[in-house]
Order: C-alpha cells, then structure tokens, then sequence
C-alpha cells in the first residue's frame, strides 16, 4: 500500500518548530551556568533604612574581592545615587524605552560596586506594561552572569513592581524595624508572597535596632506567628544598631562602612556580609537557571 508523501509545507514547518526547539534549549543550558547570587533586600514599610543596607553591604562585599551589582528597583521613586552622592547621566527609564543600553547606564559606586540607577519623579515607570518589563529583564539577564553578587533594591510594599521583582529573585531579604508597625507589614510582605507566589523561605535582617536582643525578639516575633499561620521558613541573618554615624554617612552621601570602618554599624554590615556568603541559597531551582529566564519563560514570553 503506497503512503502520500507529507507536503513541503508541513516539512518545512516541521523543520522550523524542531529548530526553535533546539534553539530554546540550548539557550536554556548556556544560561544554567550562570552562578550568581542574587538577593531582592524587600521591606514592608518605607523608612526601615533598606537603601542604606544595601549600599554598606555592596560597599563591604565589593572590598571583600566580590563583583558587586547593585539594582536600585524602586521605579519612579530612586535614591540610591543620592545615597552615594552620585550624578549618572542615565538611569534605567533608558534602558526601558530603548535609547540606550543596560551597560551604557552602568556606574561605578563606592569601593568599585557597580549600580543600576533608577529614575526618580517619573510615576509611570511604577506600573510597567508587559512589554517594558520584558525589555527590562532580557537585558538584565545579559548582564548580571558578570558578577558575584547581585542585589536589587526594591520598594516597600506589595505593589505589582515590588512583587515581580521579589517573586524573580531565587533569594529574600525582608528588612524591618522592632516599630510594630514595620513588624507588621513585613509579615504581609511574606504572606503576600508565599500565599499568591509561593515562596517558601526568607532571610530577615532587624535594622535600627537598640540591642542585640532586641532585634532577635522581633525575629522571633516574626517565626512564631509565621510558623502559626503560614508554611514559611525565616532565616535569622543579623542586626545592624543604630549608630548616629550612619546619619553622618547620610549627610555626606557616603556609606558609614567607608568613612567610619569601626562603627558599631559597620561592624554589623561587616558581620551580614559574612553571613550571606556563609548562608546558602535558598529556593533557586534545579540547573542553576538565571531568573530572569525563568521570569520569562513563566510568564509566556518569547526571545524568538
């Protein structure tokens, strides 16, 4: 019995199809070698000094030998270069629309970190559009395999922003203060995530803290009605005191960690930077897969 011959067109389409597959696949196992770190420090509540964190412990790693990138993630509202007294020329709203490259608006911070700027005062970057969002992640993906350490910034709260950022990043950091208030919206924060995005485990980091004790009585706080009412694990990575040497730092736009190395504060940045390195990853998937891949690739979209 004689069997008709496909048509040309459905060979071709074949063809096309096992190609893109080969393609996808292959881009997926260059990927899986990226080995990173990459840390979204997140906070409930506004004011808990999580700008600050970021640049000491970027500022600390940095001069420890880490390649270090730093993030700032709250769109439409940045401060980070002010943080460090510093003027790019371009910041990531570039980047978003196109006219110019995620490399091109790369600066250089205190003790060699490498920073992302955000805009700031530009409110319609606080809500991207798909598009804007993908642009914004294929290019961070090529960019960060680079480096040791990348950490993003993000802004407080559960806005749409925060949340895709947070819910991408393969590690946690949520930053509160013993204010009740602070304790209390970085137990939404986790439950927002681990209720509408699954994530499992977060670090947790008490700034602003008068003692020792103090700060670890709110990470108790925190594992106790956590561990009652939802199925997370917090992992206890430190405190950082008040010091009045951070305001020093704030008024002279420098971290406390380069203009006063002895500061009880800068002991605490140095003692988490410890920790983080000694910590391993949490919650980063089988391969190693860079996440903003895997952002994508969740949310339906395409490279080809």
């Amino acid at each position: 019995m004689n069997h008709k011959a496909p048509p040309r067109k459905v060979i071709s389409l074949t063809r096309r199809i096992a190609g893109k597959k080969a393609a996808t696949e292959k881009r997926k196992r260059k990927i899986r070698k990226s080995h990173t770190r990459v840390i979204a420090v997140t906070s409930g509540k506004g004011g808990v000094g999580k700008s600050n964190i970021v640049a000491n412990l970027g500022f600390v790693l940095s001069r420890s030998g880490k390649k270090v990138l730093i993030l700032d993630a709250d769109l439409g509202l940045g401060n980070l270069d002010v943080l460090l007294g510093l003027t790019p020329k371009y910041n990531l709203s570039h980047a978003i629309t196109g006219s110019k490259t995620i490399s091109e608006i790369v600066i250089e911070g205190p003790g060699n970190v490498k920073i992302l700027p955000a805009p700031s005062g530009i409110q319609e970057l606080s809500n991207l559009t798909d598009e804007q969002e993908t642009r914004m992640f294929t290019a961070l993906d090529l960019l960060i395999d680079s480096v040791d350490l990348f950490l993003i910034d993000t802004g407080a709260g559960i806005s749409s922003n925060v949340m895709h950022f947070n819910s991408s990043a393969p590690e946690i950091m949520v930053v509160a203060s013993p204010e009740p208030t602070s304790i209390t919206d970085a137990y939404a924060l986790m439950k927002v995530l681990s209720l509408d995005y699954s994530r499992k485990h977060f670090k947790l980091v008490v700034n602003l803290a008068r003692s020792s004790r103090e700060a670890f009585e709110v990470y108790k706080r925190l594992a106790l009605v956590a561990d009652r009412f939802l199925d997370i694990k917090i992992e206890y990575m430190g405190h950082v005191l008040i010091d009045e040497n951070i305001k020093k730092g704030v008024r002279l736009q420098k971290v406390v960690s380069e203009i006063h190395p002895d500061a009880k504060a800068s002991r605490c940045f140095a003692a988490l930077a410890k920790k983080i390195f000694e910590s391993r990853p949490s919650d980063v998937p089988e391969g190693d897969t860079n996440f903003f891949w895997r952002k994508l690739v969740r949310n339906g979209t395409r490279y080809e």
